[in-house]
């Protein structure tokens, strides 16, 4: 097994999105919900897609300092994220939510989650075998399945 933590607060970094070898535009979505607490303001750089962003506006509803301008996201850190209802607009937009909402300070709703189950199997259990509180919940509303 591998244990991971830090002793020190997380720094900003800033990078571009570039095809491979460079840093995967696949995994953006993930850095910027990580990046949201680091501490100092970092530049995401999104030159492979564009609307790479749509997680940004649910990161925002969290409380999340990110400035978009263009293909360019200005990510200032917090230094915490709040517990909101958030919706999942693709599979990697949905991978950035599961992060930002384990690391918030009170419970994340997580709607749209068929676009989670389309690319990770089983990772409700997954976070559960890793020490995180998950549960999958149907919506009375509408049906839909929340975590």
């Amino acid at each position: 097994s591998v244990r991971a933590f830090n002793r020190a607060p997380m720094k900003s970094v800033s990078l571009k999105t570039l095809p491979y070898p460079g840093f995967p535009t696949d995994v953006q979505p993930q850095f910027t919900a990580f990046m949201a607490t680091t501490e100092g303001t970092g530049i995401i750089q999104e030159s492979v897609f564009e609307s790479r962003f749509l997680h940004v506006s649910e990161l925002k509803r969290m409380g999340a300092n990110i400035e978009l301008q263009g293909n360019t996201a200005v990510v200032t850190g917090v230094p915490g994220l709040n517990g909101a209802d958030v919706r999942a607009t693709d599979l990697r937009a949905g991978a950035a939510l599961v992060i930002a909402g384990l690391s918030s300070s009170d419970e994340t709703s997580l709607f749209g989650l068929g676009h989670i189950w389309r690319g990770y199997e089983a990772m409700d259990e997954k976070i559960r075998s890793l020490g995180g509180q998950v549960k999958i919940v149907v919506s009375e509303e509408n049906g839909d399945h929340k975590w």
